[in-house]
């Protein structure tokens, strides 16, 4: 399934609780969205998320009914410094 890179600028700083988690987990299974984890900015309103979806817009349907922002989306792929080869 396609990786996506989520950015999300927030008013306020982000402070989820588990109920809050189990929400968003409930909404992305309605769109096949997956949530693999966040990065949090320092100021704690900012995060990149990554997800495995359908398509971006699976995920842009679920933040609506969330009310979360969703700034910008790209489609990535992933890259581990284990994954490159060296040249002898």
């Amino acid at each position: 399934m396609p990786l996506f890179l989520i950015e999300r600028q927030f008013a306020e700083e982000v402070d989820l609780s588990k109920g809050d988690v189990d929400e968003i987990t409930r909404v992305n299974d309605l769109s096949a969205a997956h949530w693999l984890y966040s990065f949090l900015s320092s100021d704690k309103k900012k995060t990149y998320c990554l997800y495995e979806a359908p398509s971006a817009e699976a995920i842009r349907k679920a933040a609506r009914e969330l009310g979360l922002p969703v700034d910008n989306i790209v489609e990535v792929d992933r890259l581990q410094p284990d994954d490159i080869s060296q040249e002898a």
